[in-house]
């Protein structure tokens, strides 16, 4: 066996056994060998796929998939010794990549074998990869002259480390506050699984009292539920100006924010796009900006008188129930759980309690059985934490489909949020096989004294979401790296197979079949079940004109953002009095914590989940037409959107499953957004 985990391919990585000290020696390797196909791939001929694209795809699935475990790490059990070693390596990955994705001889041979016989008999997987590389030979600055190659580079590489740069900042930022309160007094309305945790925080600290955090699982109880009007604000205040000139000068990331905008800029420029908003929805389905952004505004006129009626009815309620005369930022949350209650006689607590996790994680299991005819089996690997869960996937005959690992819980050097990330894609090679493996993350409360977690009606969603992400990259059956699982399908669709699992989770016979009482093991009362459906749609105008607050403000940010005409908060200025009915106060800081545009991958793509959401809820109509044959739409939807990856497009994907082009209606029906 290797002595360096991160060296070792033979079966599932080694997260138990890996090291900062590994992390280095590791990657050195992995680039030489790399860089080592690389240069004999630029005169290997004649140029044949197995010459040519199977040793390239060897050595950098090899790299990418041992950097994918520190990435990994960095996010789940980051500590300052991993941050180290996984911050002086990124500038090494990147300057690979942009040197990969700009060489003319590799670009040369690419189109050498694009143009021979044997390409013109590839199946469609292998066109598409062949298509893919072409296009993202030109999208890295492969017909660059010399000088603007390097200056490309140069700049994909200092984007890489200030991207890393403003999430490590929101994470620290987030893990430095702490809030002790001595008085249990002031705590009250909030949960009492959120004191216990509160209190064992404190006690961990050596502190008498309650420790009070921005992880979320204490953050938004107290935001929902604290009566103690003072302590919402100092949290929420606490929250907004994270990572900004409110707080320690090293984690404010009001510089990167420009100088990631000002990269992003010059590298579209170099490229010979009008802007950051053009390159980037040149790998998407969306045509370009403007098509965008007259998305996301008629869907804005659509949406906004509801929004307004929700403003309207909650600042109504607020003062005439809970005596807000104005209705602040940090009441929001609690003035809407209390006006739920009060119309639809339940609260989110109420519910929790029937939603323990063994239950939740068997109805999840048996959704993917009803729909796929798959089962999900208990496995072992070796973990990162003591909370990770491991599975396999098996078909009908008990063959393996794919695994994946389950971190749910929140903690201290653990970024925020929920996400898949794959960890080893499907590929079919000279050996066989090779099977996917996924990694599913949530930050949910665990359960205390023996008990098990227990999720809100929102958490189930969360990780019912996550999980169509992983079916998504566990089920295809592309045997090519390059479009199998995620790999290649457009950005814009990518949330489909997501939003479209989220629907179970309002059925009620699946609903029955996953809840029981965490006292008495009594299953979701039917009349509590009509209440939440009825309150479904609850606010769902104050939520969309929120997203699409988000998209607008990402969107314009990177096709028309003019720095030297305005700055950052005074165009999120602009599309809030265009959209939004909820203003926060002026020193909210919300862009220096917008990870998913200046830090994850959604730059000038942040529409992608309101674009997708019409297409899910578009596909799961078809599911709604034909109750009856579920298993024959869930083997028709496999075949035509799960299966296929990115070897096609995702919108002959749609059309193959649909029949047709997809719709809005379906979206602003299940939305509640119809006359």
């Amino acid at each position: 066996m290797n002595t360096n985990p991160l060296l070792d391919f033979s079966g599932l990585p080694r997260f138990d056994a890996i090291r900062p000290e590994h992390v280095t020696p590791a990657i050195d390797t992995l680039l030489a060998q790399a860089e080592a196909a690389v240069k004999a791939a630029e005169t290997v001929a004649p140029v044949r796929w197995d010459t040519f694209v199977t040793p390239l795809d060897d050595a950098s699935e090899r790299l990418y998939r041992s950097w994918g475990q520190v990435s990994h790490l960095q996010a789940v059990v980051n500590t300052p010794e991993l941050r180290e070693a996984y911050n002086a390596n990124l500038p090494k990955i990147s300057r690979f990549g942009s040197a990969v994705a700009q060489n003319p001889a590799l670009y040369a041979q690419y189109k050498a074998l694009a143009a021979t016989p044997e390409a013109a008999g590839y199946d469609a997987a292998r066109r598409k990869v062949l298509d893919n590389a072409l296009r993202d030979f030109r999208l890295g600055g492969a017909e660059l002259d010399e000088t603007g190659k390097a200056r490309f580079a140069q700049l994909q590489e200092e984007l890489s480390g200030l991207q890393a740069k403003f999430s490590q900042n929101v994470l620290d930022a987030t893990d430095a506050f702490a809030l002790y309160v001595d008085d249990e007094g002031e705590l009250a309305g909030l949960p009492a699984d959120v004191i216990a945790t509160a209190r064992a925080a404190a006690q961990k600290d050596g502190r008498d009292g309650w420790k009070l955090t921005l992880q979320m699982p204490c953050y938004l109880p107290v935001q929902t539920y604290a009566d103690n009007r003072t302590l919402r604000e100092q949290l929420y205040r606490a929250n907004a100006v994270r990572a900004s000139e409110f707080g320690e000068a090293t984690l404010d990331n009001s510089r990167n924010i420009d100088r990631i905008l000002a990269v992003r800029s010059e590298m579209a420029s170099l490229l010979g796009f009008a802007n950051y908003g053009e390159y980037s929805i040149a790998t998407k389905m969306a045509a370009d900006a403007p098509q965008v952004l007259g998305f996301l505004r008629d869907l804005a006129v659509r949406a906004k008188p509801y929004a307004q009626r929700d403003r309207a009815e909650l600042e109504a309620f607020a003062r005439d129930e809970l005596g807000l005369d104005a209705l602040q930022a940090w009441d929001l949350a609690y003035a809407s759980e209390k006006l739920k209650q009060a119309r639809y006689s339940y609260s989110e607590q109420e519910v929790k309690q029937y939603f323990t996790e063994p239950k939740v994680l068997a109805g999840l299991f048996g959704v993917i059985e009803r729909l796929y005819g798959l089962t999900v089996q208990p496995d072992t690997a070796p973990a990162w934490h003591e909370d990770v869960r491991f599975y396999r996937l098996v078909d009908a005959d008990g063959a393996l489909v794919g695994q994946f690992y389950m971190d749910l819980y929140a903690r201290e050097g653990k970024r925020g949020g929920a996400w898949m990330d794959d960890c080893r894609n499907r590929r079919v090679t000279a050996t066989g096989v090779q099977t996917p493996l996924v990694y599913l993350v949530c930050n949910f409360g665990r359960g205390g004294d023996g008990q098990p977690a227990t999720f809100s009606h929102d958490e189930v969603i969360t990780l019912f979401h996550e999980m169509g992400h992983g079916l998504h990259q566990l089920l295809t059956r592309v045997g090519e790296l390059a479009v199998a699982g995620i790999n290649g399908v457009e950005w814009d669709a990518v949330e489909l197979p997501s939003q479209f699992m989220e629907n179970f989770c309002w059925e009620w016979p699946q609903v029955e079949a996953m809840s029981a009482h965490a006292v008495t093991g009594a299953a979701l009362p039917r009349p509590l079940f009509e209440r939440m459906l009825a309150a479904k749609n609850y606010q769902s105008g104050m939520f969309t004109v929120r997203q699409l607050e988000f998209g607008l403000f990402d969107m314009l940010l990177h096709s028309q953002y003019q720095p030297q005409q305005e700055n950052v908060l005074q165009l999120l200025e602009r599309v809030r009095d265009e959209v939004a009915v909820n203003l926060p106060p002026a020193w909210n800081r919300f862009p220096h914590q917008f990870s998913h545009i200046f830090a994850g991958g959604y730059a000038a793509g942040y529409y992608s989940y309101k674009w997708a959401e019409v297409l899910s809820a578009d596909a799961y109509a078809a599911f709604e037409e034909a109750p009856d044959q579920l298993a024959e739409t869930g083997a028709r939807f496999r075949a035509e959107v799960l299966s296929r990856g990115g070897s096609r497009s995702a919108a002959e994907n749609f059309r193959a499953f649909r029949g047709r082009d997809p719709q809005i209606d379906a979206l602003l029906r299940h939305s509640g957004m119809v006359a």
